[in-house]
């Protein structure tokens, strides 16, 4: 759960108000204007005047550029438009939130990231278009031209599936399915990971992480932060307040490895308006490193939050979000938290599970309405505990959880049992979900088994992921014990696919 109360622009708004709001976003060059959606999706903006007054209102002049995405994936943008980074093909400041329609019409944009003064979009076709300022080819166009309107970043990104983007203050960044990084624009820092200290006017993949499969990039002022399948951190770039984690402050031109020396890190944050750097581990750990209330942090320190947006909000200048906030409130329950406080609570269930000797309490009217298997089972039967054989405790509590909450919160060898559980029940998502859960936990220790598992249950995005994590990482799976014990037939496959993928080349 979000304090959004840690947040300066917020400290003068009214208890009532703030239990209101479900997302957030603060921006400005002192930090002092934000924008926030309620519980019934009201949209308010407001400002933190010189008199310390709220205003329900943007500030004026503005000072920065703004980009949404609506649920329909279109974008919208205001703000300072001095270098056309609003994308609507002129240089007038947008007062009010304005569509852009460029080259994106009929484009679904999942995702936009913004620099100091250029846009970048990904869509769902793993495109990325670009606009605004362009004077050392963050715009990635192969000019320094500025770019008044989104132009699809192509060059070597072309024909390729771009997964997740980032900005830092005139540089772009994007990660690719198959774990390659491309950066472009400037590099005087060298916070593109190239080697050297050129701009670049279109993308360039970062050769140094060569085998090294990247899920996630984040960028700060002129630094850059790269999260690996495997839970490791790169950095590189700027490093004059220690926010690379290398334990001294000077510059990085290629990716450097950090000695986190804590376990695997599921999440990097950075804001291309500061010199902060953020790492949240598997069990929920945020560590911190940088600029830090003015502090160079060289080492990456351990902090008693448990979100990476409560850093910036307390020690990063100015403190801005670097995402869009999710902000649940303290008494405000909306229908999904009603219903997740209530899963396996005795006191008002009128069904329970006795699996492995163990109860899970329910509600049948719940069950018949979210999943098909149970709305015909219990409409033949009126018995009020029903036993499990087939599914261990752990497994089947998470199901019933998922059917209250729609996640799931299992390591990824307990996952496997949950899509057993899902292929039985056919439960599409629920499946899609388990997938998505392993892919994030594999390892080279227990990539066989995922592998092996996603075979038996016919989970073919996940086959080939778990094939692919695999191959890249081929030397060290070999060497596991789930390798040795490989069924015969499966590995016969593996080796043959392998080969046709050039895995033994030499």
């Amino acid at each position: 759960m979000l304090d959004v109360g840690k947040w300066p622009v917020f400290a003068l708004l009214p208890p009532e108000e703030l239990r209101l709001i479900r997302q957030a976003c603060v921006f400005g060059s002192a930090a002092n204007e934000a924008i926030y959606v309620t519980v019934s999706d009201e949209v308010q903006p407001l400002c933190l005047s010189p008199k310390l007054k709220l205003e329900p209102k943007i500030c004026h002049p503005p000072i920065c550029i703004l980009s949404s995405v609506s649920v329909d994936g279109e974008v919208y943008s205001w703000g300072h438009n001095g270098y056309s980074q609003l994308g609507n093909g002129t240089t007038n400041h947008g007062l009010t939130p304005a569509l852009v329609s460029t080259n994106l019409i009929g484009k679904r944009v999942t995702e936009v990231a913004c620099g100091s003064h250029h846009t970048i979009a990904l869509t769902t076709e793993g495109e990325v278009y670009a606009w605004g300022y362009n004077n050392s080819g963050q715009v990635g166009s192969g000019s320094t031209a500025n770019q008044p309107s989104p132009r699809r970043v192509s060059s070597c990104l072309q024909n390729k599936v771009v997964v997740n983007i980032a900005c830092g203050q005139l540089c772009s960044m994007a990660v690719l399915d198959n774990g390659e990084t491309y950066g472009w624009g400037y590099n005087c820092n060298g916070q593109l990971g190239l080697g050297n200290n050129g701009n670049q006017q279109t993308p360039c993949r970062i050769a140094a992480l060569q085998g090294i499969n990247i899920v996630q990039v984040a960028c700060g002022y002129a630094h850059t932060l790269a999260l690996t399948d495997e839970g490791f951190i790169y950095s590189w770039g700027a490093n004059s307040y220690g926010q690379l984690g290398t334990g001294n402050k000077s510059n990085q031109a290629v990716p450097t490895l950090i000695n986190m020396e804590k376990e695997r890190m599921v999440e990097v944050a950075a804001c291309h308006t500061s010199h902060t750097s953020v790492a949240k581990t598997q069990s929920g750990q945020v560590l911190m490193w940088g600029q830090c209330r003015g502090q160079a942090v060289a080492y990456p320190h351990l902090t008693h939050f448990t979100s990476t947006d409560d850093v910036f909000a307390c020690f990063a200048t100015p403190a801005v979000t670097w995402h869009l906030l999710s902000v649940d409130g303290d008494d405000y329950l909306t229908v999904a938290q009603s219903l997740k406080r209530e899963f396996d609570s005795p006191e008002i269930s009128d069904l329970k599970f006795l699996v492995d000797g163990k109860c899970i309490h329910v509600h049948k009217a719940l069950l018949k309405i979210r999943c098909e298997h149970f709305r015909a089972l219990l409409n033949e039967t009126d018995e009020e505990t029903i036993e499990i054989h087939q599914f261990s405790y752990l497994v089947y509590r998470a199901f019933l959880e998922y059917l209250y909450t729609d996640t799931i919160n299992l390591p990824p060898e307990d996952a496997i049992g949950l899509l057993d559980l899902s292929t039985y029940y056919r439960e599409s998502r629920l499946k899609r979900l388990c997938q998505e859960t392993i892919k994030r936990g594999i390892t080279e220790e227990n990539a066989i088994t995922l592998f092996s598992a996603a075979v038996k249950y016919e989970a073919r995005d996940l086959e080939e992921f778990c094939f692919k994590f695999c191959v890249n990482h081929l030397t060290a799976v070999t060497q596991t014990q789930a390798f040795a014990d490989m069924d015969h037939d499966l590995l016969k496959n593996f080796i043959s696919k392998a080969s046709r993928y050039g895995a033994f080349k030499n």
